[in-house]
């Protein structure tokens, strides 16, 4: 089958491992072996005897190991989805120092750990990434604000391109609005998705990532975020869906976020933040359970009342600025009580004890005596 383009075997009860051998099919394009039972690690033979593979789908497999080895020789790659294997290790670098042409990394519930490498803000071309449902530590990097497919808001054309002009239904599944759904063909092409769900990362948001003015769906649920949401965040009017749930978030809900009228899907659930819930646009059409579990929100959909509508009201602002203020408080407390007891410790003493109060006062007339004779000399 030298001229085999596509090979979609999704969707079976195939076991065993991925062949190694796959010499002759230099026009092969596509491999989909996603649902299936295939088990193994991914062939490293497989991308340096296949110089034309552009997509390549394993999700939902019982594949694993350690990616470094089995991506190093794919060159051409567009598309790679491992969504629910046992993949482990650290996301390799060479995802984004090789791999320039890639538009969709899907590496969903698997077992990485480590960091989030910056190699991947490279990846001019990525418009999908979901690295949701693993171990991933430490902070999001800041220059992923910068991915050009999610920054251009009027670029959206899909980025694969075949040598053969072949109708063929190519399909990935995402859950975009907390439901999976199955995108095919040029469909495929319009999302913009950024998923960094379920993982072990801290730090705050970056305020870069008010500049993916491409993005539709953003979810950094279930983390250990902390900060505000910045202010800038209204700039992202394509976003239909954001769940920042589950972390510990805390200040003012953004009146700019009113804004954002694309956006169906909200949830800011289980943080800290606090004050009145904006009430204009499309805010009013949420429920309760987008914002529960933050016991000082107050406002529809909620049942606790405000004290004042007014987010310029001191006590909203009080409120809002209430974990700095606590934190000066300590800190002028903690600075004040260590002079006083510097003080007294050395001061103290001389008051108390009349002998060390002579021998000091000595001790100073002796330094000076000596200065002034080095000076004079």
């Amino acid at each position: 089958m030298s001229k085999l383009v596509f090979l979609d075997l999704s969707r079976n009860y195939f076991s065993g491992n991925i062949p190694r051998d796959w010499t002759g099919l230099q026009h092969l394009e596509v491999i989909d072996f996603s649902n299936n039972n295939v088990s193994g690690e991914i062939p490293s033979s497989m991308c340096s005897q296949l110089p034309s593979l552009k997509w390549l789908r394993l999700s939902n497999n019982n594949l694993s190991g350690n990616l470094e080895s089995s991506l190093q020789t794919c060159r051409n790659l567009s598309a790679l989805d491992l969504t629910g294997n046992n993949f482990s290790g650290t996301i390799p670098d060479c995802i984004g120092e090789n791999l320039h042409t890639w538009s969709y990394l899907i590496l969903k519930a698997n077992k990485f750990t480590g960091n989030i490498p910056h190699q991947l803000c490279d990846l001019s071309s990525l418009q999908v990434l979901d690295l949701s449902q693993n171990n991933i530590s430490g902070s999001i990097p800041t220059c992923l604000g910068g991915l050009k497919q999610m920054t251009a808001a009027d670029g959206w054309m899909i980025n694969l391109t075949f040598s053969v002009d072949l109708f063929y239904p190519m399909h990935i599944d995402l859950n975009v609005k907390g439901v999976e759904y199955e995108y095919i063909d040029n469909i495929i092409g319009l999302i913009k998705k950024f998923d960094l769900s379920s993982n072990n990362l801290s730090g705050e948001i970056p305020e870069e990532m008010k500049n993916l003015m491409a993005l539709g769906s953003l979810n950094l649920s279930h983390n250990h975020l902390t900060g505000k949401i910045q202010e800038g965040i209204g700039g992202l009017h394509k976003l239909e869906a954001l769940d920042l749930s589950s972390n510990h978030l805390w200040g003012l809900i953004p009146s700019s976020m009113t804004s954002m009228t694309a956006l169906s899907k909200l949830n800011l659930s289980f943080n800290n933040f606090s004050g009145p819930i904006p009430s204009a646009n499309q805010f009013p059409t949420f429920d309760s359970t987008s914002f529960e579990g933050n016991s000082r929100l107050c406002g529809p959909p909620l049942p606790t009342l405000c004290s004042s509508a007014s987010p310029n009201d001191p006590a909203v602002k009080a409120e809002e600025d209430e974990e700095d203020k606590y934190g000066k408080l300590w800190f002028y407390a903690s600075t004040s009580l260590g002079f006083i007891v510097g003080y007294w410790v050395v001061f103290g003493s001389l008051v108390i004890k009349r002998s060390w109060r002579h021998a000091y006062f000595q001790f100073l007339d002796n330094m000076k005596d000596k200065l002034c004779f080095c000076f004079w000399k």
